[in-house]
This record gives structure tokens, sequence and C-alpha cells, in this order.
């Protein structure tokens, strides 16, 4: 038994008329009737009573008829699904996300990858820093990334899509909450929160801005994230400098500050330079054509508070 007996059989079982079904697939009708002779003796069942007026099933062939349906079904759907995935039109795509370029990329990312490519399922980490983002990306357990450049390590290929300014985070009863016209000098006797990876963009951006102006900042609070360096400042612990998306978390006991002075750092794509997968290359393909690093700097971000 091969599988073109089955389909053969498909057929006549389908239209129970040997003449219209070897119409179908393109046989003559003497070589079909042969091929279904043969499977009912391969099977030692007979699928069908034929007269000289009609084919019918028997019963033994009316449930062989549904599990060669289920079979042809279900080797169809592999092979459309393999090709799916060899094209880059079907798979697992895994993202990440640093910090708070959830809020103001995330939607954008996913809702362009699940109108174009509906097959697509999509598994989504939040909350990453750069670092364990690349990690993640070298060790195939993360597909694209976004994060903050620049990216040093070998291996990772990135695409900027916009420039984020630093503004400063403080607690919403500080001296200078209500200031205007800060700047990073102004900084030099507070205490700071700050990464505890000290490899993230953003901490480096931190403390270059405070040494350009004039002191090391005096780092009393480290946090494992953006959310938790936010809430450490709600609580009076400390301030900080955080990307300018970090206005669309509002957190109670936060204020945000323009601040003269501070670094702007670098928000981008990332993936694989090594072969990346077919659905990888489809989707930047698709980011490409539909203009997504044709963003404004500020476009992403929502209105200052």
């Amino acid at each position: 038994m091969d599988l073109r007996q089955l389909r053969y059989f498909d057929a006549v079982a389908d239209l129970c008329h040997f003449g219209q079904a070897a119409e179908r697939l393109h046989l003559a009708q003497p070589a079909l009737s042969q091929a279904i002779r043969r499977l009912e003796s391969d099977l030692g069942v007979q699928l069908f009573t034929r007269t000289t007026r009609s084919v019918e099933l028997t019963d033994a062939g009316a449930f062989f008829h549904q599990e060669v349906r289920r079979i042809l079904g279900d080797l169809d759907a592999s092979v459309t699904g393999a090709r799916n995935i060899a094209t880059g039109h079907s798979g697992l795509l895994r993202l990440g996300f640093t910090g708070t370029s959830a809020y103001t990329q995330m939607s954008r990312l996913t809702r362009l990858i699940r109108a174009v490519h509906p097959a697509v399922a999509l598994e989504v980490q939040t909350d990453l820093l750069t670092p364990t983002q690349v990690e993640l990306l070298l060790d195939g357990r993360l597909d694209l990334g976004v994060l903050r450049s620049p990216v040093l390590e070998d291996g990772i290929e990135t695409r900027h899509i916009l420039d984020e300014p630093l503004i400063l985070a403080l607690p919403a009863d500080h001296r200078l909450a209500q200031e205007s016209g800060l700047e990073i000098a102004d900084l030099a006797p507070e205490e700071f929160v700050a990464y505890a990876d000290t490899r993230s963009v953003v901490y480096e951006a931190m403390v270059t801005s405070c040494r350009r102006a004039g002191f090391t900042p005096t780092i009393t609070q480290r946090a494992v994230s953006t959310a938790a360096s936010l809430a450490l400042v709600g609580a009076g612990l400390g301030v900080t400098l955080a990307p300018e998306s970090v206005r669309s978390m509002q957190l109670q006991g936060v204020v945000f500050r323009d601040v003269q002075g501070a670094d702007g750092i670098d928000l981008s794509l990332a993936w694989r330079t090594d072969e990346p997968s077919p659905l990888v290359s489809s989707v930047l393909d698709t980011l490409d054509s539909h203009d997504f690093y044709a963003v404004p700097a500020t476009a992403s971000i929502q209105e200052k508070a």
C-alpha cells in the first residue's frame, strides 16, 4: 500500500464513480480499477460493491474512507506547515524587550508581525536588559530583541529604531520636583538608584553624563529592572536617569523632569548575524517593507507630563 493508492481510493470513494474519478486524477479508467483491486487485495478487504449501474462503499470501505481522509488531511497539513516554516511564513518567533521599550515598541512590532504573518506564534519576554538579550540571542533562545545600542559582541546585527533622551526620575516630594531648567550638575549631592547590572547601556549613559558634569554619582540602591528602579525612587530612596519612555509608566510618587546635559541612548532591533532562520529573515523583510524604522525620535513616546 502506498500514498498514491490512498489518493486513488479517496477519489473513487468520494465520487462513487470510476470514470469520474479517473478524469479527476488524469488517469485511464482501467489503470484506476486495477489500482483499487490491488489495494483491496493488499488489505484483504472488499472496499466497494460494484454493479453495472453503480459503485458503493461497503461498511469496511466507508470506515476506511473516513480514516484515509484523516490521514491525507494530516499529511497535507504537514506538507503545508513544513513549507510555511521553510519560507518563513509560520513558526515560533521569540521577542525580547528591554525596560520600557515594551510600552513604546511592543504593540507596533507585534501588531505588524501578526497582520502580515498570521500563522506565526509569538513568545514575548519583557524587561530584559540589553546584556541579557545579547546572551539569549547568541544562545539561540531569542530571535529578535529591542534593546539599547551599542552592542559590542560579535555575532549580533542591529538596526536603529530611534534615539531616546535620558530624563530625571525623582520622588514627588523631592526638593527639585517642581524645578525647571535642571542640569546634571544639580544632581551632584543626590543619592542615585542604578541598575544592578553595570553592563546596562542606560547605567553607562547615566554615569558618563554625571562624570561629564564633574562628579561621580553616589549609588546607594541597585535594581534589576526599570520598574524596580522607579519603585525605589518612589519610595524616596534616590533619584535616577532613565529613558524618556518611562513617562508611560505614570508611577505614584514619581515625577519626571527634563535635565540638560544627559546623554541620549539608541533603541535598536537586534538579531543573530549568523544565518538567521527563514522566519526571522521574513519578518525583517516585513519591517523594511512597512517602514517600521521610519519613526520620528519622539513618535513612540507619550506626551511629557
